[in-house]
């Protein structure tokens, strides 16, 4: 089903909204609520990189900005329009801070959270002999307890036996691909193993120094020289039915290994490495390789790169950008854009026994997070898109993942229970859906900071995709039969503003309410008009993005 000429109308009416510029300033007396000193020292930090840079930062979001933005970031979904009506009516002025804290202890906190990690840890496509569900097991359980990131980075780096009894093996499993013989097994999970906890690219001096910064290649092989150690287990198992040996699970596994490690520079010279963390060498033999590097990474590293390494990906995942452009490229050649702020966050997060619930709270409650993503003339050239240095004057525009699109559509519309029977029927909808959306915008969990490219699939998927068809079709069950068969809901102005409170999580303007009736009024069947304005609502520019 294309989209009608009444859907271009409303959209082309609604399009362009968040890319109006305004001059703003922030109020310096605002506040979430919170108490708590470090956010003063945060706030002060980025305020005097205001002043240095001669920037006026933008005003305070209004609290239907900020209520999306932090569901989003917190939980991975917009907030229904029941949530919405609560927060805009709660005259409360800590219900801010009130918030970070209820979101933190709700159930999609960890569900987010795990989804981030397992994408980051093994990708969105699995690889070969990994558990997925392992992976999500593993997370799922240390964010519910909300364990010390020390402590989960261990056993990622530790971790033996079985996928899925063992959830933590398969970060270092999914690395682990080709000939275990061969001498490059171990570099994909040297390479990942460093760019994601502690936040270091050493992978491009694997054949040679790196041209530009001060990495050498003995580095890369010195860290490799950890995991030499390492090999995976792929077991089989007789299958009756198709009298065949099929896949039955995989093992991460000691191996034994004592010596260094030998690598050919570009003149053809061979050297050898020995484990070296940071500086600190040893040759001692007879040691379990991997249990020293976690042990020297979570419990032993004075210079806290772990620590360093999560807040930055922390910083990045709430505010659009981390300290260092890229996230996961940090060291003496890649200058922090507020290094003593990245110290003292670093410091106390150690402190805070690496409570990453309390770093979210530091983070989710300083006036930089709580600022709108429109901006003026004092502060247009603040744009880390355009390769400026992030001065976190205004909230950089994220674009969804796919997960976050996907479950934002299902609490926008309720579309997975639309003309669904029964519990079991709806789920198995919606899995096949989510299917559909991980296919398209899922991208690489590599790409910074967004996945939403406005690819031709894309597109077609949110304009005439089964879930958006199903969300308007008014079918008993979905958001748009309630509000247009719900008394009260007593006319269009309710039915609009309620339609925009789903998708949005806003009230419209007075004149939006106007544009649109009057478009309205030009079809000749009410429903279609509903349909057309919500259809143009979930894909709006608006909609896809988190400001």
């Amino acid at each position: 089903m294309l989209p009608k000429i009444n859907n271009m109308v409303v959209l082309a009416a609604l399009a362009g909204a968040l890319s109006l510029p305004r001059i703003c300033a922030a109020d310096t007396e605002f506040s979430t609520g919170s108490s708590d000193p470090l956010i003063q020292y945060i706030n002060e930090q980025i305020t005097q990189t205001w002043e240095d840079n001669e920037v006026e930062p933008s005003e305070v979001a209004s609290d239907a900005e900020w209520l999306r933005r932090v569901y989003l970031d917190i939980i991975g979904r917009i907030p229904s329009a029941e949530e919405v009506d609560e927060f805009l009516n709660d005259s409360s002025e800590t219900k801010r801070s009130v918030t970070i804290d209820e979101l933190l202890a709700h159930p999609d906190y960890v569900r987010n959270f795990t989804e981030v990690w397992t994408n980051l840890l093994i990708g969105r496509n699995t690889p070969d002999g990994t558990s997925r569900p392992g992976m999500q097991k593993f997370l799922r359980e240390s964010f519910a307890r909300n364990r010390p990131w020390n402590e989960i980075v261990y056993d990622l780096v530790t971790a033996e036996g079985h996928f899925e009894e063992n959830g933590a093996v398969n970060f270092i499993l999914a690395q682990l691909q080709g000939n275990a013989n061969s001498e490059d097994y171990h570099v994909e999970a040297t390479a990942k193993l460093t760019r994601v906890l502690l936040g270091m690219q050493v992978q491009c001096t694997q054949c040679h120094d790196h041209p530009f910064n001060d990495w050498k290649q003995n580095q890369f092989w010195e860290f490799n020289s950890f995991l030499r150690q390492t090999r995976r287990i792929d077991h089989e198992r007789y299958d009756a039915a198709s009298g065949q040996m099929v896949d039955d699970y995989s093992e991460l596994s000691y191996r034994d290994f004592d010596g260094p490690v030998y690598y050919e520079m570009r003149n053809g010279l061979v050297q050898v490495a020995f484990p070296n963390y940071l500086g600190e060498s040893f040759e001692e033999r007879g040691i379990n390789r991997r249990e020293k590097l976690g042990k020297m990474m979570a419990y032993e590293d004075e210079s806290q790169t772990v620590a360093r390494a999560m807040v930055n990906r922390t910083w990045a995942h709430f505010m659009g950008y981390g300290f260092t452009r890229p996230v996961d490229d940090m060291g003496p050649h890649n200058t922090p854009s507020h290094p003593e702020l990245l110290d003292r966050l670093s410091d106390e997060f150690v402190k805070s026994g690496y409570d990453v619930k309390q770093l979210i709270r530091w983070i989710c409650n300083t006036n930089a997070y709580n600022l709108t993503s429109q901006f003026g003339e004092a502060n247009e050239f603040d744009n880390p898109a355009a390769g400026e240095v992030p001065l976190f004057s205004h909230m950089y525009v994220k674009t969804m993942t796919a997960e976050q699109l996907y479950d934002s559509l299902l609490v926008a519309t309720n579309a997975h229970a639309s003309g669904a029977g029964n519990y079991e029927r709806s789920e198995q909808q919606r899995m096949r859906w989510m299917q559909d959306y991980l296919r398209i915008f899922g991208g690489n969990e590599d790409d910074e900071p967004t996945l939403f490219s406005g690819s031709i699939p894309q597109a077609l998927l949110m304009m005439n995709g089964p879930l958006v068809q199903k969300a308007i079709d008014a079918e008993k069950g979905s958001y748009l039969h309630s509000v247009l068969s719900n008394t009260s809901f007593r006319n269009d102005s309710a039915r609009i503003q309620a339609l925009f409170v789903s998708s949005l999580g806003r009230l419209p303007s007075r004149n939006e309410i106007t544009q649109i009736k009057k478009l309205m009024q030009l079809s000749r069947d009410p429903l279609t008009a509903y349909q057309d304005l919500y259809w143009a609502l979930l894909n709006s520019n608006e909609f896809i993005v988190n400001h």
